[in-house]
């Protein structure tokens, strides 16, 4: 008896501690949300981490509507669903092309596309700005399309590259013997299989692209077609800064994010589970 009861110290002083540790994590998203809801004197003094006085909706309707947010939200959310189905696309075809087939490239082009791992991505914002602006692509949504998939091609394909080797070469040859072609076997087989590591690298992407300011605030000046961050961002000024509006902003910001994790951690703790096994 006294050594069952023993042994249920540890896992309670465990649990416990996780709850705390939870909390902790937890609490800066309460924050937010509550700080979205208060005026500039409570969140600069008198009433910095309880709740609001007065649960001002006003901020909400200041930040979606006044200021405009739901557009720069809807213009966030079409950027980075593009990027991550050209990304997803584009990597799952160089990885099985690296991966899965022989030819003399092989190991250059997997170099090449390495080789971006080890570059800043910040670092080419000079030399794309260049780029953009003789291609006449600056305000233009493919000012942050095109950076935003090339950027995360290094990564996904690094992560793609391991699940595509870790297939079994009889499923290509008997495709290949039932009649397929090379895009049949690539998109009817592979890409099915794959299916863990597209959603991961999709994700990984997504929230990339999503919280990315220093392209969004450089290749795009026009209002219209600015980013959520860019917005966020543009409540600061040199005089005062509206943080009830800016925190709700914040709070719209957010949402995607912990969205996907609620419906789709499960699925990437599956696929890096997998991962692992499979390296």
């Amino acid at each position: 008896m006294t050594t069952t009861h023993n042994r249920r110290w540890p896992k309670v002083v465990l649990q416990i501690a996780f709850l705390i540790f939870a909390v902790i994590q937890l609490y800066p998203l309460v924050w937010l949300v509550f700080s979205s809801f208060k005026t500039n004197i409570e969140i600069k003094g008198s009433n910095v981490m309880g709740l609001p006085n007065e649960w001002r909706w006003a901020n909400y309707d200041y930040a979606l509507f006044k200021a405009n947010i739901a557009r720069n939200f809807l213009n966030s959310l079409m950027y980075t669903t593009v990027t991550v189905i050209i990304s997803a696309l584009l990597s799952a075809m160089v990885s099985f092309a690296v991966a899965r087939m022989k030819w003399k490239l092989n190991n250059v082009v997997l170099t090449f596309f390495m080789l971006g791992l080890m570059i800043p991505v910040h670092a080419t914002l000079l030399p794309v700005f260049q780029m953009l602006k003789m291609t006449s692509l600056l305000n233009t949504p493919w000012a942050l399309i095109i950076p935003y998939t090339v950027s995360a091609l290094p990564t996904t394909i690094f992560i793609m590259i391991g699940f595509f080797r870790a297939l079994p070469g009889e499923l290509e040859e008997a495709s290949v013997v039932d009649g397929c072609n090379i895009y049949q076997v690539f998109f009817r087989i592979m890409l099915p299989l794959v299916k863990p590591a597209i959603v991961t690298t999709s994700i990984f992407t997504f929230l990339s692209a999503w919280n990315e300011l220093m392209f969004a605030n450089t290749f795009i000046n026009d209002p219209d077609l600015a980013t959520i961050t860019v917005a966020i961002n543009s409540f600061k000024s040199a005089y005062a800064t509206e943080f009830g509006p800016m925190f709700a902003g914040m709070v719209v910001a957010t949402l995607p994010m912990i969205i996907i994790y609620l419906f789709l951690s499960n699925q990437v703790q599956k696929s890096i589970i997998a991962g692992a096994v499979k390296g």
